[in-house]
């Protein structure tokens, strides 16, 4: 694409870097409310005047949902975070809206062809619940604006509450549309919870990216982004549990010897490994129902305990007998499995 189409859609106003202790402050404003895990109640339905659904508003104060779509959340005129398209119906109604980029921040492999039919093109540019780098930004920020040149733009991750509102704040800072005190305002619209300090810095520390610094980023991104293969996942779920087992004996709050660890982070990590795993077992060319299913089980379990950790007043009991239930069952499994 052409310089000028850049320097027409990134603005070239430039404002102040945000020094890290604006995030300091931003989330200590949020501790005494946090967001839930979903919205629930706070989420409305967006409907246009004939009933059929509408994008949000960029300045809506609560989430909508839509068929097949949870937690939608506009970050700027035509770009959207939200939930993962449930089934053909999600596909339909980004198709209503007239998206034709869908970017997905998730692990999971994108349903490239439900895409396809419907004349969407997916990108697929995972990050993790402690945040991402600046190539990643500059990749998610070029792949919003390449694609807004066609129709409205879709992010998401798998819920629609943390990594898709992290990326979309990113972008919209980059893309010169927002400062990141206004980004860091939509993720919490969307219920991000302040307990992923990773993702909240990814807007904190954001700033407008030059035209050309995006325009040289290679826009050939892929439809899907191809996981680490099986041995190595169970490497990083092990690495994750151990995480949690450090978590856990320092009272479930981050360890003095570690602390880079984020309790609710380091859950939801190991979480969607359990769900990649079960999606790619399942998908296999031998698939094993028993394992898969295991699997998708033990990502309930540990869902379940970072939702217990996002609240105010973590219950460390319940905690710890749920990781003593998922800690028996990892042994079960391996003696079955691995073993």
């Amino acid at each position: 694409m052409p310089m000028d189409s850049s320097i027409r859609r990134v603005s070239a106003h430039r404002r102040v870097p945000i020094a890290g202790m604006l995030l300091l402050c931003l989330v200590a404003c949020t501790t005494t409310h946090e967001a839930p895990l979903n919205p629930g109640s706070k989420v409305v339905v967006a409907e246009s005047a004939s009933g059929g659904s509408t994008i949000p508003s960029p300045s809506a104060l609560v989430p909508v949902a839509a068929p097949g779509l949870r937690n939608l959340v506009s970050y700027h005129a035509d770009v959207i975070s939200g939930s993962a398209p449930l089934g053909p119906e999600g596909f339909d109604t980004l198709a209503s809206f007239g998206v034709r980029t869908v970017v997905s921040v998730d692990g999971a492999t994108p349903d490239v062809e439900a895409a396809r039919a419907r004349g969407m093109r997916y990108i697929h540019l995972p990050v993790g619940y402690d945040g991402f780098d600046e190539e990643r930004r500059l990749h998610l920020t070029r792949a919003v604006l390449d694609g807004l040149d066609s129709g409205p733009v879709y992010i998401h991750c798998h819920h629609g509450l943390h990594r898709s509102a992290g990326a979309a704040a990113a972008v919209a800072v980059g893309a010169g549309w927002s400062t990141p005190e206004e980004a860091i305002g939509r993720m919490r619209v969307s219920g991000t919870s302040p307990r992923y300090r990773g993702l909240y810095l990814c807007a904190a520390e954001s700033t407008p990216i030059d035209p050309a610094r995006i325009e040289s980023v290679d826009p050939d991104f892929p439809e899907v982004h191809r996981p680490d293969d099986f041995v190595q996942m169970m490497v990083e779920m092990d690495l994750a549990l151990d995480h949690l087992e450090s978590i856990a004996a320092a009272g479930w709050r981050t360890p003095e010897a570690h602390p880079d660890l984020v309790p609710a982070a380091e859950a939801g990590r190991l979480a969607d490994l359990l769900r990649l795993a079960s999606e790619g077992t399942r998908a296999s060319r031998e698939p094993d129902a028993d394992f898969s299913g295991w699997l998708a089980r033990q990502s309930g379990q540990v869902a379940g305990i970072e939702a217990q950790l996002l609240v105010a007043d973590v219950d460390v009991l319940a905690l710890d007998r749920s990781l003593a239930a998922i800690r028996g069952s990892c042994i079960g499994c391996h003696a079955d499995h691995r073993d």
